[in-house]
């Protein structure tokens, strides 16, 4: 930038008559604060914790480092320019990358949030090959497409697309109207249809799969249940009759499917673990004898056992994705509008407001994996231990 177009800067920031937004200052600097610790008790929790180091929460992780990065290179000059009412008194050539960084990070969260829907959909779906433990091969080309792509949307505002005659200096803001178009359309407007499909295809397919399972194991309990009566009648009259496993003493009309995981398929010695280890007609018509399970019926428990991990896992992926959609979607409908209708009159406060908005995203995405997740949650008591039980709620299970 010559001198020349620095005094032209200076002057028409001059003629502007500041006022002071110390509102927004306060608000920024806490907003900085959350967004900072919350995420960076994400990355620690999961590079620390052994339960947490699933592939699930690697995407969760590159999310969490887009939300950091937002607060440190782009929220702090953010709120200088609302403390100073929205006037930008600093160098345009700062403007540009603060405006690349933004759009780069605003893309990569919900490419972010994208991927995530994809590996979900690969993990319900084909659960025998999916890997939850460590990274392979598609999930490292998964997580570095969200970056590569992140960067191309932005890349035109670092090229000088923001270099338009008549350029405003007292303001911040993309110049061109026909890349904001283009911006939100790949940022937003694209990436999420695609990721509510898969997320509809992930539940319409687990709801089926849910009550298929649960009335397959309605009937077998209850032929269970006439067999275990039988072999009872056929003892001696001194004898008492085998316990029966506690599902079957269970309603089964009021079984619920948490109670269907537990049951079904226990993970530790339970007095039904020592009955019957599955729920066959065979093992219950003798409760003592071992259960010889052949290779099928293997491969089938493994399914349904990931089947019902993924399930629970998914809790909390909605509320991220719902999050997302309520903070972002007003920003990018007010964005482009401004660009399409350039007649439109929008007040400069909606404008300011949709912004912060989905700012405040990046400081929910942590208080959402603590309400929700058991595993985070436990990790977050050990470096806020007074932190109130309301807010983290036990019930609350991933």
């Amino acid at each position: 930038m010559t001198v020349e177009t620095d005094m032209q800067a200076n002057l028409t920031v001059s003629n502007h008559s500041t006022n002071y937004n110390f509102p927004a200052l306060i608000f920024g600097i806490l907003l900085i604060i959350c967004i900072i610790c919350g995420n960076v008790l994400v990355c620690l929790s999961v590079y620390t914790e052994k339960a947490l180091k699933t592939t699930t929460n690697y995407f969760i992780v590159s999310l969490a480092v887009a939300d950091l990065l937002l607060a440190v290179l782009v929220l702090p000059l953010f709120v200088y320019a609302e403390f100073q009412d929205g006037v930008w008194s600093l160098n345009m050539a700062l403007c540009d990358g603060l405006m690349t960084m933004d759009v780069m990070l605003c893309t990569a969260s919900i490419f972010n949030l994208c991927a995530i829907s994809i590996d979900r959909f690969i993990a319900v779906s084909f659960p025998l090959i999916y890997n939850r433990k460590h990274v392979d091969q598609r999930q490292i080309v998964l997580l570095s497409a969200t970056w590569i792509l992140a960067l191309a949307v932005a890349s035109p505002v670092m090229f000088g697309i923001n270099n338009v005659p008549n350029r405003d200096h007292s303001e911040c803001k993309l110049e061109d109207n026909n890349y904001v178009i283009y911006s939100s359309v790949c940022s937003f407007f694209v990436p999420c249809p695609i990721m509510l499909m898969l997320y509809c295809g992930m539940f319409r397919g687990l709801k089926k799969w849910e009550e298929a399972r649960k009335a397959k194991l309605k009937n077998s309990m209850q032929a269970c249940k006439k067999l275990q009566e039988a072999a009872a009648s056929l003892q001696p009259l001194s004898g008492l009759p085998p316990p029966l496993p506690p599902v079957i003493d269970n309603d089964l009309a009021d079984i619920s499917l948490e109670e269907v995981d537990q049951d079904q398929y226990p993970d530790s010695d339970s007095p039904y673990q020592a009955d019957c280890k599955d729920v066959s007609v065979s093992m219950l018509a003798y409760p003592g004898e071992r259960c010889r399970e052949d290779q099928n019926r293997n491969r089938q428990r493994k399914r349904a056992k990931i089947n019902g991990r993924e399930r629970k896992a998914m809790r909390v992926l909605p509320v991220v994705v719902g999050a997302f959609l309520f903070c972002w979607t007003p920003f990018f409908v007010v964005h482009t509008m401004r660009a399409i209708c350039e007649d439109c009159d929008i007040p400069s406060s909606v404008t300011s407001i949709v912004t912060w908005l989905g700012y405040v995203n990046s400081a929910l995405n942590p208080i959402i994996y603590t309400v929700f997740n058991t595993e985070f949650r436990k990790f977050f008591r050990k470096f806020v231990p007074s932190l109130p039980s309301c807010c983290l709620p036990e019930r609350a299970n991933l």
